[in-house]
């Protein structure tokens, strides 16, 4: 049990935002690794356009992982890095396509960065209502992720502005559509 926590917020408060920030440091690993998996087994003819710009992404995502887990920590709580803690948190399938061309990838990741920003916004709201300071971290940290995605989709549009992923639910379905 936390028996400290940030300045302005009760115990119970500080581990109500931590236990939301811990499902979020569970993401961001997730995601990190995910976007190393794709950045390893992406092929064909926009393969080195798509493996360079997934570094930088990795990186970001890699350091939002770690200041949740700094927030979670000054919130007098626990933060869990470890394999089981994202299993654990894990409300999302494990990432389905292995080598696979750009085009497939990309569209799959389309669908993971859906998810992970819609359960940011959530994320947000609750923050919002107990901790601005922690909504603020996870505003600026949203805003990079749907600049990823933009960059994901632009490779995914088509001149009439459909998506070729658009409508499918999982990653295989939006692998075969980008096929």
């Amino acid at each position: 049990m936390t028996t400290f926590t940030v300045p302005g917020l009760t115990t119970e408060q500080g581990a109500r935002v931590a236990s939301t920030l811990q499902n979020r440091l569970s993401a961001y690993n997730d995601l990190h690794l995910t976007l190393k998996h794709i950045h390893w087994n992406v092929v064909g003819p926009n393969f080195i356009g798509v493996h360079e710009m997934l570094d930088p992404q990795v990186e970001l995502v890699r350091g939002y992982a770690d200041a949740a887990a700094e927030r979670i920590a000054a919130l007098g709580v626990s933060p869990k890095g470890t394999p089981g803690a994202v299993e654990k948190d894990r409300t999302w399938d494990d990432y389905a396509v292995g080598r696979d061309t750009a085009q497939a990838h990309l569209a799959a990741l389309d669908l993971v960065y859906t998810g992970l920003i819609e359960d940011n916004r959530k994320a947000i709201a609750m923050a919002g209502d107990i901790d601005p300071i922690t909504e603020d971290m996870l505003i600026g940290q949203t805003a990079e992720l749907e600049k990823f995605q933009w960059f994901v989709r632009a490779h995914l549009e088509n001149s009439g502005g459909k998506l070729v992923d658009e409508g499918v639910s999982t990653e295989i379905g939006a692998a075969d559509s980008a096929r």
